[in-house]
This record gives C-alpha cells, sequence and structure tokens, in this order.
C-alpha cells in the first residue's frame, strides 16, 4: 500500500532558512549562500521521506517566499513597476514582489484560504505577456534525482493560480481572470513536457479552490484546462489535489470527470462529507489519495479511527488504488516534536508533528497491506485514552461559566455614537488622531534579554528594569513624533498569541514549534488542550507603568478570543466555538482590570477574525454569529469613557463589514494600504459605518519608507468616504517586523501628513 506526502514545512527544524534569508536581506551573506541552505534543507526532507518508506516524496514545495508567488514566477508574470526585462527571475525581481523595495511598493498579501499562512497575490490583466521565467519545479526535480529520490513535481494548478489572483491596478475589477486560461496553459505545457523529459512519472497540480463556492463557468474552467493539457500530460500520472473543506457534488464531479487524470487527492478531516461521495460513485481505475492525517493540527492521528476510514474505502475503490495521504501540506503544523525537550511527557505524547505525521502516514499505509505495526497501533491507542481520561484537560467551573453565556448577546447598553461622545470628553483627541497598531521594533538586545530571562540567567528585577527602560524608550519616540495616543511596545512579548497563551490555564507551549506564517516570519503556535482560565492578571503591570509615563492616553494591548483561537493549535475533541468563549470570559477579566487600573484606551485585537471564516457560504453565518458574540462578550461590562479598540489585518474584509459593524468596537483599525485600498471601496458603495475607523495609511511589511505626500494622499482618499470625525490614522499593522531606522521617518512622515490636512481642514492641533 502505497504513501503520499501534499507538501512539508520549509523553514527546517530550527528556522534555518528564516535565518538565512534575513541574512541575505540583511545584505550579511551571499545568494549562494542562501542557496545552499535551501538545498541543504531539501535534500534533508527528501531523505528522511525517502528512509521512511514514503512512496510519493514532493518536490516544488520548497519556496523562499511563498507557492503562489513561485507560480507567478514560473509564468513570468511579473507587474511591470518592478522593471524586469525578462529571462531567468532572479532573487532581485521575486524579492521585490515580495517585499518592495525602495522605490516601488510589494504586491499585495492576503490570507492563504482560512489558514494564518499568507500569500503574494497575482496582479493579471488582458496585456500581460507570460513567459516561462522561472525553472525551479524542473531544477529542483532534477536536484532531488540526482540525490536517488525520484520526486513528485508539485505545481498551482492553472484554474486556482486564477482564481486566487486579481485584477492589476488599471484593469477594469469586472475583468474576467479565467479569460486568461488560453496564455497560461502553453507555460504549464512547457514545465510539464521538460518534467517529463527529466524523468518525472507523476506529477501533482494543487488546485484548492475546488474546494470553494463555484459556478458553472468556473467549474467548467478546470474541464477545459485538464483537456487543453490532456495530450501534454500524456505518459504522466496526474494527480489533482485538494484540501481545506469538503467538495461539493458539482465539483467531485467535475475533478472525477477531468481528462487525462489518474488521481484525486482528497482532504478527508476537514471534508469528512467528501467520504460520502467517494462512497456513492468514483471512477473505476483511478487512485484515491486519501487525506486521513491532519495537515493543520498537531494532535496524533487517531490511527484505528483512520484504519477504519482507509480500510471502508479500499472497499470501494480498490485495494490497489488507495494511497495514504496528509489532508493538506504539512508546512501549517510544526517540524519535528523531537526537538522539544521541555514538554511533559503526558502532553507530548498526545501530539505528532509534520515529521511524525509521516511516519504516521505510513504507518497506516503499511498496516492497510497487512503490515501492521503492533506496537506503535498500541502505543497510539494508549495515548489517545490517555488524553480523553485525563484530569487536566477539564475544569467545570470553566465549562459552567461558559455555559451560563447562553441566552445575552452581551452587547454594551450605550450606542456607539453616545459612547464617543463620552470617550472625547475624557480624551479631548484632535481631528485625524494618530496611534500606532501595538508593537515597536524588537532589536536584538532586548531579544536576548527576554531569551535570557526564561533562561532564568537575568534576574526578575533586572528583566523589569529593561523592560521599562525599553518602554520608556518608546514612550518618548511617540511624544517627539507627536501621536496622540500611545502604545507601550510589547517588549515583553514575542509573540501576540503565545504571550497571553502562556498565561492562561489549558495551554503547552513548544521551544521550536515554528509554523511559517509569510516570507520568512515564523510563529510559535500556542497549544490549547484543556478548558481555559484566567489566574491572574496578565498586561495590567506594563500597562499601568507605561500610562504612569505619560500624561496622553496610552493603550492597554490585548489579544481577542478569536484570534487567540485561530492562531493556535486547538483541541479537535470539542467544538471550536466553546473554546472561544472560554478564552473570551478570560479576556473579558482582564479587560475589566485595566478599566480599573484607569487605562481609557483598550485595544483587543482581531487580527484573525476573517482568516476562520470558513469557506463555504452556507457556514459563514454561524462562525461570524459566535466569533463576533466572543469579542463582545470580552468588553460588554466597561464603562462608556473606556474607548474599545480592535485591529484587523491582512484579509478580505469587504465581505463581512456588516459583522465587523456588529462588534460594535468604538474605534477600528485595520489593514488597507497593501490591498490597493480595497476596503475603501465598501464605503463608495454605501456602507454607513458611525465607529471610529483607521484604515492603514502605509505597508509594515515592506522596508520602504512612504513620503508625506503619499500618506496624506491615502488619507484624503479615505476622507473622500468617511466622516472626518471617525477617521484615525494609523500605520496597517504593528511594528515589531521592522528597524527603527525605518519607523522613525515613517511615522514622522504620518504625523505631517495629518498636522497638513488637519491645517487644512482648518484645526489645527
Amino acid at each position: 500500500m502505497a504513501s503520499h506526502i501534499v507538501g512539508y514545512p520549509r523553514m527546517g527544524p530550527k528556522r534555518e532558512l528564516k535565518f538565512a534569508l534575513e541574512s541575505f536581506w540583511d545584505k550579511k551573506s551571499s545568494a549562494e549562500d542562501l542557496k545552499k541552505v535551501a538545498a541543504d534543507l531539501r535534500s534533508s526532507i527528501w531523505k528522511q521521506m525517502s528512509a521512511v518508506g514514503i512512496k510519493y516524496i514532493p518536490s516544488n514545495t520548497f519556496s523562499y517566499y511563498d507557492q503562489v508567488l513561485d507560480a507567478t514566477s514560473m509564468l513570468g508574470a511579473v507587474p511591470p513597476r518592478y522593471g524586469w526585462s525578462g529571462g531567468e527571475i532572479g532573487f532581485d525581481t521575486y524579492f521585490s514582489m515580495a517585499r518592495g523595495n525602495a522605490s516601488v511598493p510589494a504586491m499585495e498579501m492576503t490570507k492563504w484560504f482560512d489558514t494564518n499562512y499568507h500569500f503574494i497575490v497575482p496582479e493579471l490583466g488582458p496585456d500581460v505577456k507570460f513567459s516561462y521565467a522561472s525553472h525551479k519545479a524542473v531544477d529542483e526535480f532534477k536536484e532531488a534525482k540526482a540525490l536517488g529520490v525520484n520526486t513528485v513535481p508539485v505545481l498551482i494548478g492553472p484554474v486556482s493560480y486564477l482564481l486566487l489572483s486579481k485584477p492589476a491596478k488599471g484593469v477594469d475589477k469586472t475583468f474576467s481572470l479565467l479569460s486568461l486560461l488560453p496564455k497560461i496553459l502553453p507555460v504549464y505545457k512547457e514545465v510539464i513536457s521538460e518534467l517529463k523529459a527529466a524523468g518525472a512519472s507523476w506529477i501533482q497540480f494543487d488546485e484548492p479552490t475546488l474546494v470553494m463556492d463555484l459556478d458553472s463557468q468556473q467549474l467548467g474552467a478546470f474541464t477545459t484546462a485538464y483537456a487543453d493539457l490532456e495530450s501534454t500530460l500524456s505518459g504522466l500520472n496526474v494527480l489533482i489535489e485538494t484540501y481545506f473543506a469538503d467538495l461539493t457534488p458539482e465539483a467531485y464531479k467535475t475533478l472525477t470527470g477531468l481528462k487525462g487524470v489518474t488521481a484525486y487527492g482528497l482532504d478527508l478531516v476537514r471534508g469528512t462529507q467528501t467520504v460520502e461521495l467517494v462512497k456513492k460513485d468514483f471512477p473505476k481505475g483511478k487512485h484515491l489519495f486519501a487525506g486521513v492525517v491532519d495537515g493543520r493540527n498537531i494532535w496524533a492521528n487517531d490511527l484505528a479511527s483512520s484504519l477504519s476510514t482507509l480500510q471502508a474505502l479500499e472497499a470501494v475503490v480498490g485495494k490497489d488504488n488507495l494511497v495514504v495521504s496528509t489532508s493538506c501540506s504539512l508546512l501549517h503544523t510544526a517540524v519535528d516534536l523531537v526537538n522539544e525537550t521541555k514538554l511533559d511527557d503526558e502532553i507530548k505524547s498526545w501530539l505528532a508533528f509534520a515529521a511524525q505525521k509521516v511516519v504516521e502516514v505510513n504507518a497506516l499505509a503499511k498496516a492497510l497491506a497487512g503490515q501492521k505495526d503492533e506496537a506503535f497501533f498500541s502505543s497510539n491507542a494508549a495515548a489517545q485514552a490517555s488524553r480523553k481520561s485525563s484530569p487536566r484537560v477539564t475544569n467545570e467551573a470553566v465549562q459552567k461559566a461558559a455555559a451560563a453565556l447562553k441566552g445575552s448577546d452581551h452587547r454594551r447598553a450605550t450606542n456607539v455614537s453616545a459612547r464617543l461622545d463620552a470617550q472625547q470628553k475624557k480624551l479631548s483627541l484632535p481631528i485625524l488622531p494618530t496611534t500606532t497598531i501595538g508593537s515597536f521594533p524588537q532589536t536584538v538586545e532586548l531579544r536576548k534579554v527576554r531569551r535570557e530571562f526564561k533562561a532564568n540567567k537575568v534576574s526578575e528585577d533586572d528583566y523589569v528594569k529593561a523592560m521599562k527602560e525599553e518602554i520608556k524608550k518608546v514612550v518618548d519616540l511617540q511624544e517627539e513624533l507627536d501621536i496622540d495616543v500611545l502604545v507601550h511596545g510589547e517588549p515583553e512579548r514575542n509573540d501576540m498569541v503565545e504571550y497571553f497563551g502562556e498565561q492562561l490555564s489549558g495551554f503547552a507551549f513548544t521551544v521550536n514549534g515554528w509554523v511559517q506564517s509569510y516570507g520568512s516570519r515564523c510563529v510559535k503556535p500556542p497549544i490549547i488542550y484543556g478548558d481555559v482560565s484566567r489566574p491572574k492578571p496578565m498586561t495590567v503591570f506594563w500597562s499601568s507603568a507605561a500610562q504612569s509615563m505619560t500624561k496622553r492616553p496610552m493603550k492597554g494591548m490585548l489579544t481577542g478570543p478569536v484570534t487567540i483561537l485561530n492562531w493556535s493549535f486547538v483541541r479537535n475533541d470539542q467544538p471550536r466555538f466553546e473554546t472561544c468563549y472560554q478564552i473570551a470570559l478570560a479576556i473579558k477579566d482582564e479587560v475589566e482590570d485595566l478599566e480599573k487600573a484607569n487605562i481609557n484606551v483598550i485595544q483587543i485585537d482581531e487580527a484573525a477574525l476573517r482568516e476562520g471564516l470558513p469557506l463555504r457560504k452556507s457556514e459563514h453565518a454561524f462562525y461570524l454569529k459566535w466569533a463576533v458574540h466572543s469579542f463582545r462578550i470580552t468588553n460588554c461590562g466597561v464603562k462608556d469613557t473606556t474607548q474599545i479598540h480592535t485591529h484587523m489585518c491582512y484579509s478580505n474584509f469587504n465581505d463581512i463589514i456588516h459583522s465587523i459593524i456588529d462588534m460594535d468596537a468604538d474605534v477600528i483599525t485595520i489593514e488597507n494600504s497593501r490591498s490597493d485600498e480595497k476596503l475603501l471601496s465598501v464605503f463608495r458603495e454605501g456602507v454607513k459605518y458611525g465607529a471610529g475607523i483607521g484604515p492603514g495609511v502605509y505597508d509594515i511589511h515592506s522596508p520602504r519608507i512612504p513620503s508625506t505626500e503619499e500618506i496624506a494622499d491615502r488619507i484624503n482618499k479615505m476622507l473622500a468616504v468617511l466622516e472626518t470625525k471617525i477617521l484615525w490614522v494609523n500605520p496597517d499593522c504593528g511594528l515589531k517586523t521592522r528597524k527603527y531606522d525605518e519607523v522613525k521617518p515613517a511615522l514622522n512622515n504620518m504625523v505631517a501628513a495629518v498636522k497638513q490636512l488637519r491645517a487644512k481642514l482648518g484645526s489645527a492641533k
């Protein structure tokens, strides 16, 4: 029985690629140095899978930044502003598209379906001249082959590539991206032909958009594309991989009817209903790559349950046609549990990271073939039983408090307009008030102090002193820049979710459980294994210390319950909304303690609310109801004079704007600049928004420093659709990933732009 892995993490077990990328970007190492680190990581991954016994090992799932950007490079679809003149795309053009450069901004970045991974959105139009401009897929196949590993090269499928794209600036928004299909297929044919010539016997096309709500024209594009590719694909085994949700019956019919296709990869973890479609009607002689091992969470697979599912499928598709696989790429999980030396043994026994999931896939394949490892299965069953019965998972008081939430919608008693009036009397802010989103640059020295404190090499007194000195520096800088509502810069936090999880019960933490978010940015999601509560205040000390350093309002900075949920590895033994309500109650306790400490502005970030939106529209309403409710629970008890902010970033918000309004925050700051001010179109179309709003005026994920004139132009566009009295001015997101020599001039230009506009509006500060 064969086994398959959809894709694998790229950063390395200890973030080797991250550090190599950042060294290259900082001009401390060469392109050859970066390429060597990447080659070593790829070699290690391929050899590891081969040694375990995986038959279908992927190649071209490695990326220096993002797999969709790799496809853009392969197709030569470089926006004109990057000055690319043809030929093989090199690092300069590639990273300029991803990160921007001194003269031009980066391409838009948005969430990859409902994950915390971000991809670079292709910008396309009728005049794009596609050409085969990156041979990466073929080069990596040959590289693996030279190591003695015959891989399955993976390409983003042509239809998904177009459906994930957007019309370029200046192109009519109604332009049909699918009309470009005849223009990109010739490039795909060139790639396929080269892979065949290099000796490939299988090829994998990732077509994850098949799980979305697609109309007949969109579904028809898949039929058209693969019919066109059929002759070129002749002689190859072709796998179409889908993931993240169920297929609709219409999409399943389209998929299984594609010409020239040998196998179908299905997510049977998040797509449990798809199993019924397979049982009802599966094409004779085709292969099913059954994704029964979860690629998006870190819990050990219930091997007995998965084996039962596989045996039922084997009876339908045939013994020789069933391949055991992961539900999606393992990109979304941590790399290797062997690197976790501080997790206690009981919790560790409940987990499986990418390396362990590879072993699980192979163990299931062998068991199906009659070579079941009884000891491995027995150990797995014991771990499953331990997790179900462990007293550390359940807290009756928490469950009772969460159950008591039913029957109330937890809205503040006064409407937002009246609250804003009360808050203005207390805060006395100018028009177009300025603020930042929370974090300030995390210097090498700062990270060192934090690291040494965790390792007990620095006393608590010295740690607190160092943090207060950093906070004072950040406060003084903001006052010098003349920012109106300040932040303390979050020097005590490595990560906005990890920081809170460390202080809440029901969470566990890893040492090297890093997951790529975008580019070199990695996060270390907490593991929610049990009921959640807050034993003691988490931020009050730092917020109070910061407020004592200034007369200006200081924001208390919290992460909201939905974001903590969506940016954690969440327990899978109860509904997600139940866990979210538990977190909401814990954050509510913190909000009320901050208010008691005279923190009059409290920001509860819900950066990840949009990314948790289910992929199917039929499931949106239920998710948004409990997600928005969870946010309201956190602040329903504060006074009218306490101003509640929230922040959201890097997603498409237009389709959920009414739910955002329903959150009933006093002020929302929201990403806007990198997405070509897409957000503003909502207000141009007549949506009325009465609360404070700060659409970001510049992209913090690029090192580029925007000019005063550029920022003023952005604010003027906002003023064309939003009332002056509700508009706030702020960057897109937190400043943690930037350097001070980028942050200072950018914020200085932001404040200068605001002052110019205040003068023009006749209300100088």
